[in-house]
């Protein structure tokens, strides 16, 4: 099983932007030395507390600090942008970084974001997947183009001048493009049905209870069979919250506190997730209360914390739970303690790790 990282990322929204920069940059250049296969970090354009404004732009900044961990838009929210500008930034990026680019794709799932690009009325799903084929057509013909869609237009054929390139967007580095992947949340997702019928991968978000993890293999399956595909569980990455220490007690404070870093990003996340009516994501069955949807519960359900004997029991009986995918993603949060925070990652690439792969 591979490990790979993945980071919102989400901080207490009264720190230092500059700070809180140059440590989720930080994170991703430890992964690349520690060994993580791949680097993942997501994008808001009206949260203080996700400052990622675009994924793009952040991994572009690391394209010449790292030098083997693959990185990965996680993701380019496709409504909100034009179609055209995302071909063209992803094509260079994905040249920074000489194929070492995952180009991970979503219809945007925070709401503030959708208001302020004036969305929030819109078929958001129509328009992802308007995106994405007219970004897809764009990689596939030398140009001009002509591409008309309910959302988007797109020509260049009134001003193309072939024999000086103008008019012609660049294409990616990887032929014929990047690998696809989508984020997923949501349980029995169409979107992951959908993903497997493209043949892209997904990533099963870290805040979703096991049960509806494990139906993301499903609806997988689903979508691989109706195409006539293999089943490819190297198609398939798990995120979760784990936090390693070299004691336990240490590892149940720092993880474990409804105060932490921890406790801070998941009652982030439930405020935003229920007001928005999903507080399915945060239940064990169907039928659960929404009142029995507390921190608590939340927090004891989906963080993995302890030594790296614990955490590797804990993630193996996960991944017996949910199925065996190929990929962990560790989940990256605040560094509200930094020498701890960089331990846990190191203590996961080179103590938990191999002693999950000597048991699989």
């Amino acid at each position: 099983m591979d490990l790979s990282y993945f980071t919102m990322p989400l901080h207490p929204k009264n720190r230092n932007y500059m700070e809180t920069l140059n440590e989720d940059r930080e994170a991703f250049i430890l992964a690349d030395k520690l060994g993580f296969k791949e680097g993942f970090v997501g994008e808001h354009v009206t949260d203080k507390a996700e400052t990622i404004t675009s994924s793009l732009i952040f991994l572009a900044s690391l394209a010449y600090q790292t030098k083997n961990i693959i990185l990965g838009s996680g993701t380019v929210n496709l409504p909100n942008s034009h179609p055209a500008a995302v071909a063209a930034q992803v094509a260079m990026v994905d040249h920074m970084l000489r194929g070492r680019f995952i180009f991970g794709i979503s219809p945007g799932g925070l709401l503030s974001d959708a208001e302020v690009f004036g969305t929030l009325k819109k078929d958001r799903k129509a328009m992802f997947t308007e995106a994405i084929e007219q970004i897809l057509a764009i990689w596939g013909n030398e140009g001009p183009y002509l591409l008309k869609g309910d959302y988007w237009n797109i020509s260049t054929v009134e001003t193309a001048d072939i024999e000086i390139g103008q008019g012609l967007i660049i294409k990616p580095y990887q032929k014929p493009t990047p690998p696809i992947m989508v984020a997923c949340m949501s349980p029995f997702s169409d979107s992951v049905k959908t993903a497997a019928q493209n043949q892209w991968s997904i990533i099963s978000a870290n805040f979703l209870q096991p049960v509806w993890v494990a139906s993301h293999w499903n609806k997988l399956c689903e979508g691989w069979n109706a195409k006539g595909y293999p089943d490819n569980p190297s198609a398939w990455r798990v995120a979760k919250s784990i936090f390693v220490a070299d004691d336990e007690k240490t590892a149940y404070e720092y993880a474990m506190d409804p105060k932490g870093p921890y406790g801070n990003y998941y009652s982030s996340l439930m405020k935003k997730l229920i007001g928005n009516g999903r507080s399915d994501l945060f239940k064990s069955s169907s039928d659960m209360p929404d009142t029995d949807v507390t921190l608590e519960f939340v927090m004891n359900s989906l963080i993995i914390c302890g030594t790296p004997e614990q955490v590797a029991s804990k993630l193996f009986d996960f991944r017996n739970t949910v199925g065996n995918f190929e990929t962990l993603v560790y989940a990256g949060h605040d560094w509200s303690n930094p020498e701890l925070a960089k331990r846990s990652m190191a203590l996961m690439a080179n103590e938990v790790m191999p002693k999950i792969n000597k048991n699989i």
